[in-house]
């Protein structure tokens, strides 16, 4: 990656702003597909990088999982019962509980545990190693003969996709069952009804669809500040510009992952 990031550095600094945008899509791009290559590689889980995979997993996920399944189930609970009212108010009762697992279940949920684990998680990495590479750190690496983006970068971008995952299908499952707390109680007599109406909801498309989207979101959470951060080469260049360009990136990507979803979905 050293020519190409000669070659970024000089695109960069002599360039127009359309073409210094694309050159840095394409470094983004080139990243993530090195980044798929190395995980893919038994070979890239060297013993430190399992140890650093294994400690940032649980760093990125343990802490904020159980507060954020209880912002959830709080937010689930609100949203429910604003649909429920203003459902019974228009006749249209009998649609509510699709129109919640439709839009919380399937659209909002994946979308807050991305933004989340991004502001939590992935976007702060991305500027660490904004840090590490101006301390030097990844050339004491490289001088103890170990890959930097192996023992460093891989971890975090695989803890991050963890999180993000994580952090959906949890969230989901508990807004599936205090949806239906919130429609029957706690009886099972609304249980048959329930469990026609999300069959209908997640069809096999929908299910792709929505299986797809949470991991694609997960992807780019993960990779674009990763890539970000790396690609920081401003002289002036700062943890907070490394932050600010990888959060901007990923949210465009966020907003066209779910634009076409629910062209999938919906159309």
């Amino acid at each position: 990656m050293t020519h190409l990031s000669t070659w970024y550095r000089t695109v960069s600094h002599t360039s127009l702003a359309p073409v210094r945008w694309l050159a840095a899509w394409a470094r983004i791009t080139f990243f993530g597909s090195v980044m798929a290559v190395r995980a893919c590689s038994p070979r890239s889980y060297g013993p430190e990088t399992r140890y650093n995979l294994a400690r940032h997993m649980y760093v990125d996920t343990a802490p904020i999982l159980g507060w954020f399944t209880v912002l959830i189930a709080l937010f689930t609970l609100i949203i429910t019962r604003i649909v429920i009212v203003t459902s019974e108010s228009y006749g249209l009762s009998q649609y509510a509980l699709e129109m919640v697992v439709r839009v919380l279940v399937v659209e909002l949920i994946p979308l807050t545990a991305a933004l989340f684990v991004a502001l939590r998680c992935t976007i702060p990495s991305g500027a660490a190693l904004v840090e590490m590479r101006r301390n030097g750190h990844f050339r004491t690496l490289h001088r103890r003969r170990l890959d930097p983006i192996a023992v460093e970068v891989l971890p975090r971008l695989l803890a991050g996709i963890f999180a993000c995952i994580t952090l959906a299908a949890l969230s989901c499952v508990v807004a599936g069952i205090l949806a239906y707390l919130a429609v029957w109680g706690f009886t099972s007599a609304g249980l048959d009804a329930y469990m026609h109406t999300t069959g209908r909801v997640f069809s096999p498309v929908f299910t792709l669809i929505f299986a797809l989207k949470t991991l694609l979101f997960a992807i780019a959470v993960s990779i674009i500040p990763m890539a970000s951060g790396l690609n920081n080469i401003e002289d002036d260049g700062s943890r907070e510009s490394a932050a600010l360009q990888g959060l901007v990136r990923m949210f465009g990507v966020l907003l066209v992952l779910e634009a076409l979803s629910l062209v999938g979905n919906y159309i």
